[in-house]
């Protein structure tokens, strides 16, 4: 119980797994026409004893509930609940990821997008960029039953979220700082690459030591063809 709502819930501090909380989101394994919600899976650690009794007596009196008012007085032998174990196997009986071991498991939805707020400021909505599939909050739960598609069980709605801390991310795309980090420069001088004259070092080639000039090469003459007419201006006879 949380606020005087028998079948509202506070958590402890958990970690979210499929984080949409900015974006509605359907599945591609969900029927067609599936209307696109937001939702977080939750990961609950096991030592939070306190959260895990809040929410199966909330989800017990959610039951109590929905056997009048959603299924017509008869309570179903097995009622399916949304909070499972991270050490055993999902409904379709392959196991939980390696993030959910020692974790209790639940999924959250709503239609209407959840405020996500930091815990150094409850006023004021992060941005997107600090919501992340890793980080750590306490989220507000609501469960409620349902009968739908010949279907009977209990279902958990999304609160809002107050983000506690960070925490390594869970999705499955690497930063590049992760992917990169001790490769500095390119090419890496350890993997022996030859460098190509842009990447080699400019060398100044030596300047020539300075030598005086010489004298001057002397005049080079071309002599002129002898000539077989006109007058010699040295005799002043013509010549012959």
């Amino acid at each position: 119980m949380y606020q005087n709502d028998p079948v509202k819930v506070l958590t402890g501090e958990c970690r979210l797994s499929y984080e949409h909380l900015t974006q509605p989101y359907v599945s591609p394994k969900s029927p067609p026409g599936t209307e696109p919600k937001y939702s977080v899976t939750l990961l609950i650690p096991k030592t939070d004893a306190a959260t895990k009794a809040d929410i199966d007596q909330s989800i017990q009196t959610t039951i109590q509930t929905a056997i009048p008012e959603k299924w017509n007085g008869v309570c179903p032998p097995n009622v399916p609940v949304p909070i499972h174990d991270g050490d055993g196997v999902r409904e379709s009986g392959e196991p939980f990821g390696e993030e959910c071991k020692g974790n209790w498991v639940i999924t959250a939805s709503t239609k209407m997008k959840p405020q996500v707020v930091g815990i150094d400021n409850i006023a004021c909505e992060l941005s997107p960029s600090d919501i992340y599939s890793g980080m750590y909050a306490r989220v507000t739960l609501r469960f409620f039953g349902y009968a739908a598609g010949g279907k009977k069980g209990i279902g958990c709605g999304l609160g809002n979220v107050l983000k506690t801390r960070d925490g390594e991310a869970l999705s499955g795309n690497a930063s590049a700082e992760s992917d990169f980090a001790g490769i500095g420069a390119y090419p890496p001088a350890n993997l022996g690459y030859p460098q190509t004259p842009q990447q080699t070092a400019y060398t100044q080639q030596p300047t020539p030591a300075y030598a005086p000039p010489g004298p001057p090469a002397p005049t080079q003459y071309q002599a002129l063809p002898p000539q077989t007419n006109g007058v010699n201006p040295i005799t002043g006879q013509p010549y012959v």
